[in-house]
């Protein structure tokens, strides 16, 4: 069972950029099993390591086609924008629409320190996208207008007010 806690929105944390990762350790293998098992604790299908207060480029997805552990991932292409309902484990209860890309093609270093290259679309280049999101300190409120802003506020008042006391996932 992880020990790690998912930070909630308002927490500092979810505001760092992640440091890039030199090499793929033992530290960092057990990172990613501890991210998963977090991850799959709480019903997610993506978790980045500023979510848990972790601040390497590392991030755990598993959108239908298995778990992805990478680290210091990089869009290389992306195409087709179009806008979906995403969640987030930081925001527990808050869904929005947002638009990205449908395709993308990332490159990242692998579980075992290994470069890939990855063509991803729909769930999983949205799932993607979002947890690459988190690694540079950005979050789903970053991305929506006023208008859906005002429609989730008592609840993005709530999330902050729980960080604040120190309310964890």
């Amino acid at each position: 069972m992880s020990n790690l806690k998912i930070r909630l929105y308002g927490d500092p944390a979810l505001r760092k950029k992640a440091s890039p990762v030199g090499k793929i350790t033992a530290e960092e293998k057990k990172l990613f099993e501890n991210m998963a098992q977090a991850m799959y604790a709480a019903g997610g299908v993506g978790l980045a390591g500023p979510q848990v207060n972790i601040n390497k480029q590392l991030l755990v997805i598993d959108a239908g086609a298995g778990l992805f552990k990478l680290a210091n991932p990089k869009i290389l292409k992306a195409v087709c924008v179009k806008s979906g309902e995403e969640g987030c484990l930081s925001f527990p209860e808050v869904t929005v629409k947002i638009k990205r890309p449908e395709k993308i093609v990332v490159e990242a270093l692998n579980h075992e320190g290994v470069k890939i290259r990855i063509e991803a679309e729909g769930l999983f280049a949205r799932a993607l996208q979002h947890e690459m999101d988190h690694l540079m300190g950005v979050m789903i409120v970053d991305r929506i207008g006023m208008r859906q802003r005002l429609l989730i506020l008592p609840k993005l008042k709530r999330l902050k007010k729980m960080a604040k006391e120190g309310i964890t996932r």
